[in-house]
C-alpha cells in the first residue's frame, strides 16, 4: 500500500499547522505543567474555542491548577483519532474560578502560540482515549462544564 503525503500532513515535517484542527466533544487530552519536573493529566472535553485558543475545566484543588498559575506555559496533547494528532503549546491562564456551574471547577484558557502536527505519512490515528461512563451524575455534569465553557468562547 502507498501512503502518499498531503499537504496538511507534510506540515508535520516543518513541525507545525496554522491553526487548530476540530475534534470532538468527547476527546480526553493530556496536560502536562511544570515544578520540579513534569506533570502530566488527562483532562476530559477540551474546547476549541478559536484557531489559536482552547479552553478546559480544571478541578480547583488539582496541582496542575496551581502549578500553571507560577508556571503559564503548557502543552496540551490532543490525539482524539480520525487522524488527528497535535500538541498545542502556549500559554494557560485562569478565565474564571469558580465557573457558575461548576463552583468546584476553574475555567482555563490556553492561548496557543505552536502547534506541533504529529500526523505521519506511514500511519493514521485511527482512535484516541475514550471511557465508559460508570456515573451518569459525572457525565451530566461534564456536559455542563462544557456548555459554560462554550458560552465563554463565544
Amino acid at each position: 500500500m502507498t501512503v502518499t503525503r498531503t499537504t496538511e500532513s507534510a506540515a508535520a515535517t516543518a513541525g507545525g499547522i496554522e491553526a487548530l484542527p476540530a475534534w470532538p466533544t468527547r476527546t480526553i487530552a493530556v496536560l502536562a505543567t511544570l515544578d520540579d519536573g513534569p506533570y502530566a493529566i488527562p483532562v476530559s472535553a477540551p474546547l476549541r474555542a478559536g484557531d489559536r485558543r482552547i479552553l478546559l475545566s480544571l478541578h480547583r484543588t488539582r496541582g496542575s491548577l496551581s502549578r500553571l498559575r507560577e508556571r503559564p506555559q503548557v502543552p496540551l496533547a490532543i490525539l482524539p483519532g480520525g487522524n488527528i494528532a497535535f500538541t498545542a503549546r502556549g500559554r494557560a491562564h485562569i478565565v474564571r474560578e469558580p465557573m457558575a456551574a461548576a463552583p468546584d471547577y476553574a475555567a482555563v484558557a490556553i492561548d496557543v502560540e505552536q502547534i506541533n502536527d504529529h500526523r505521519q505519512a506511514e500511519f493514521q490515528v485511527e482512535a484516541g482515549v475514550d471511557r465508559r461512563w460508570l456515573d451518569e451524575g459525572e457525565r451530566y455534569a461534564l456536559g455542563e462544564r462544557v456548555r459554560a465553557l462554550t458560552e465563554l468562547a463565544s
